[in-house]
């Protein structure tokens, strides 16, 4: 039997990203707002292609991208 995120088509990093944000989102105000800093994170990463870096990109806009497009395609 697989894990229900993998037979949904998502990435285990994916799932985290999303279960982290569904329970930050539950919790009280207070709670809540110390819990999204802590989620914040300034990550950047670039595509190598024939020994060159392609263009530095933000993990977070990326990862938003990625949700916004399954979530159409759903």
């Amino acid at each position: 039997m697989s894990a229900a995120w993998k037979s949904a088509g998502l990435t285990y990093n994916r799932y985290l990203t999303i279960a982290s944000r569904v329970v930050r989102r539950s919790l009280k105000d207070d709670k809540r707002l110390a819990a999204e800093r802590r989620g914040e994170s300034d990550l950047r990463f670039a595509k190598w292609e024939n020994g060159k870096q392609g263009e530095a990109k933000s993990l977070n806009q990326a990862n938003e991208s990625g949700f916004a497009q399954a979530a159409q395609s759903s």
